[in-house]
């Protein structure tokens, strides 16, 4: 196979734009595309090896798959043992425990399927997880194990047949990553069913380069198209990193516009183009080479940087990391994955009892974590005393799936015992996000007399629509109509105000208005309190107390990131209160 370094410099891209969306870069707030521009190119890249192999006639599976672990395995297990021994030392109980399941997924390239039982891509938890990003690793690999027998099976038929069954995939697997983005997000976003198309994207080219060439040499041939189209595909790639962010449902049609824009490069980048001759540039390059390992290492390098800070991290670290992260992808490089390439040095035998011891060590490690609940005797009584603090049962507190909706549950699923029947002249009617749920536990060992009508990422907002939130809408409608019925003394309205107030639009004052203005017409006597916003830490107030050593003390008080945010917002609500003539409750005073 001819070495294409456009293609490294495209990797250099991928990678970039990755590495800067996972530090928080609001510019780059689609660069999540950067995994599909690598799926793409791995597609092409895989879908060539094969096919000239096997019209050489010396394809063969064992080689494929050696071939896989020297490039894989090596630095992914440096990775993990870096992590882990990091992880002994600073996670706590809780999280040890959750990584020490991944670390087991990991070692079976089953992290995608892991992730997406535990937690949604857009998770703010997901920040602090250090081999979250592995869960593109596990769509390749678990790619890889059926493609080369699926392009051999066909490849002994006409190539049509082959043309057809990669079409008909590709169709069947975009319309349902298209649906599942919408219905069901995080599944449809972590698993191979929804992103096997872009793969075949890549493929697609590949077989078309190898099977069509008198018809491509004719197409190089005209270097203004090739200028035009490649610049299209860079251009396609700039405007999703740019113009995406966690509203966009993913990996939807929108998917197609990264993706599109990669073929476009893959196909009509030759070295002679702009495009080509800026990929093709040494730095670009170099970073390209090394892109692997500094995917590897940027994730668990940010997670742990965050993990050690009470504040939120400057962008000025960040770039520190960032450079940090390419000084020790290349050590990386140069000292791991370039060694275990050499058949000279590591033979075929050793190759696959590395990959297979190592993946049982880590396998059992983890299980082992998991076993220990994270390995609580690393900690005194104290300590565990003020963990205890985070591990309380949200989900029957906050009652979960009865009248705390989650994502995928719609007003229907509302309870009859989330309403207060009764004629209490006291009535309670909480409505709100998760937050507002939290509010309910105390308040029901208060009075009988409240209802609950709240649900995940939905602030109490007539009009508020999210992707990520399909039902808010529906919901919160639903929450008028109770209302309505119900006709409380006192409706609270609690949400992480501060979260959604650069996405309402026209503005929060306005939507709040709009639905003030529902609520008095359809419970004129109902007196209208709104809740302000509460402190949050990464990832709780007890875990910093913890890691920190913080001796609890009266005079104790642990700085959050959120405090002046919750503040602004919180004055802004204040203010609209006192204009409207409703009542606002601040839970900072």
């Amino acid at each position: 196979m001819k070495y294409r370094p456009e293609i490294d410099g495209l990797r250099a891209i991928a990678v970039i734009i990755v590495i800067l969306f996972h530090a928080g870069f609001k510019s780059f707030s689609g660069g999540f595309v950067g995994v599909d521009v690598f799926f793409v190119i791995s597609g092409y890249l895989i879908t060539t090896i094969i096919v000239i192999e096997k019209e050489r006639g010396d394809f063969s599976f064992i080689c494929f798959y050696e071939r896989r672990i020297r490039r894989i395995f090596p630095p992914l297990f440096l990775v993990l043992f870096v992590s882990l021994v990091s992880a002994w030392f600073w996670l706590l109980p809780s999280e040890m425990k959750d990584f020490s399941q991944s670390l087991t997924a990991v070692s079976y390239f089953s992290s995608n399927i892991f992730f997406r039982r535990t937690s949604g891509y857009w998770d703010i938890s997901n920040e602090l997880k250090p081999l979250i990003h592995t869960w593109s690793l596990s769509v390749e690999e678990q790619f890889y194990l059926f493609f080369p027998l699926f392009i051999t099976l066909l490849g002994k038929y006409h190539k049509k047949w082959l043309w057809f069954s990669i079409t008909t995939i590709f169709t069947v697997s975009l319309l349902y990553a298209h649906w599942g983005a919408y219905n069901n997000p995080t599944p449809t976003f972590y698993l191979l069913p929804a992103r096997i198309w872009e793969l075949l994207i890549g493929a697609g080219i590949a077989l078309y380069f190898l099977h069509q060439k008198n018809t491509l040499q004719s197409i190089f041939s005209n270097n203004l198209l090739n200028e035009l189209l490649s610049l299209c595909g860079l251009f396609m790639i700039a405007f999703a990193v740019y113009a995406f962010d966690e509203e966009t449902p993913f990996p939807s049609f929108y998917a197609l516009i990264p993706t599109i824009g990669t073929g476009l490069i893959i196909s009509f980048s030759a070295t002679q183009t702009i495009v080509g001759r800026m990929l093709s540039s040494k730095p670009l390059v170099s970073i390209g080479l090394i892109s692997y390992s500094a995917y590897l290492w940027h994730q668990p390098l940010f997670a742990f940087a965050r993990y050690l800070s009470i504040i939120k991290l400057s962008e000025g670290i960040f770039i520190l990391l960032i450079l940090l992260t390419l000084l020790i992808a290349y050590i990386s490089w140069r000292y791991i994955e370039n060694p275990f390439r050499s058949k000279n040095r590591f033979s075929k035998k050793f190759i696959f009892t590395f990959a297979l011891t190592g993946s049982l060590a880590f396998a059992i490690v983890g299980l082992i974590g998991k076993q220990n609940n994270g390995f609580t005797d690393r900690f005194t009584n104290e300590q565990k005393n003020i963990l205890a603090f985070a591990q309380y049962d949200r989900k029957d507190m906050f009652r979960e799936g009865i009248c705390f909706l989650t994502v995928e549950q719609k007003s229907k699923d509302f309870k009859r015992v989330c309403s207060y029947l009764g004629s209490d002249e006291n009535s309670f009617f909480i409505w709100g996000d998760s937050h507002a749920a939290a509010l309910s536990y105390g308040l029901r060992e208060i009075s009988p007399a409240v209802t609950q009508i709240t649900a995940s990422g939905c602030p109490p907002l007539i009009g508020y629509t999210s992707t990520r939130r399909p039902y808010c809408e529906e919901i919160n409608e639903f929450a008028l109509k109770r209302i309505k019925k119900l006709k409380p003394k006192y409706l609270l309205l609690h949400a992480n105000w501060s979260e959604p107030l650069d996405k309402i639009e026209p503005s929060l004052e306005e939507v709040l208005s709009t639905t003030l203005l529902r609520i008095k017409e359809n419970s004129p006597e109902t007196e209208i309190i709104i809740i302000g916003g509460v402190p949050k830490w990464k990832p709780t107030l007890p875990n910093i107390l913890v890691r920190f050593k913080i001796q609890l003390a009266d005079e104790a008080f642990i700085y959050s990131n959120s405090y002046d945010e919750i503040q602004d917002t919180d004055n802004t609500l204040n203010i609209f209160a006192k204009e409207n003539e409703v009542k606002f409750i601040s839970l900072l005073d």
